[in-house]
């Protein structure tokens, strides 16, 4: 019970819990959000949200680059920081630009995965990595 009440903690609880954000928010992504995109890539490529003008078969393309490949890095803890910061532009321009004059109830999700993506941002991969087994 003193344990669980102490302020403090270890260096392998740290590592543990940065695997499993990584895990459980990265493969969520992945799995829910970017693989649907990739298999109904003809049925969005007209139609997807587009808010750089830069065409909606393009803005299609840089979501599932976020949401299939550097989900799938940030999975791995290979170039962690860089697909986090990825992830949190992507979850920033969803929560904040797709999303907008909308309930918070839509919102949710995506500020929910951009709250993890951020924290992964910030405290690294930890040692159950590619990056922390390179020693980066």
């Amino acid at each position: 019970m003193k344990k669980f009440l102490s302020t403090q903690y270890s260096e392998t609880a740290f590592n543990v819990a940065s695997l499993a954000l990584r895990l459980v928010f990265g493969l969520l992504i992945c799995i829910n959000h970017g693989f649907d995109k990739m298999l109904h890539f003809g049925k969005y490529e007209y139609i997807f949200f587009d808010p750089f003008h830069i065409g909606h078969r393009w803005s299609l393309v840089l979501v599932i680059f976020a949401e299939v490949f550097c989900a799938l890095m940030l999975v791995l803890g290979l170039f962690t920081r860089v697909a986090a910061l990825v992830l949190v532009i992507e979850m920033a321009v969803a929560a904040f630009l797709f999303h907008k004059g909308t309930s918070l109830a839509v919102h949710e999700p995506a500020l929910t995965y951009l709250a993890a993506f951020f924290a992964v941002l910030m405290v690294g991969p930890g040692r159950i990595s590619v990056d922390g087994m390179m020693g980066k």
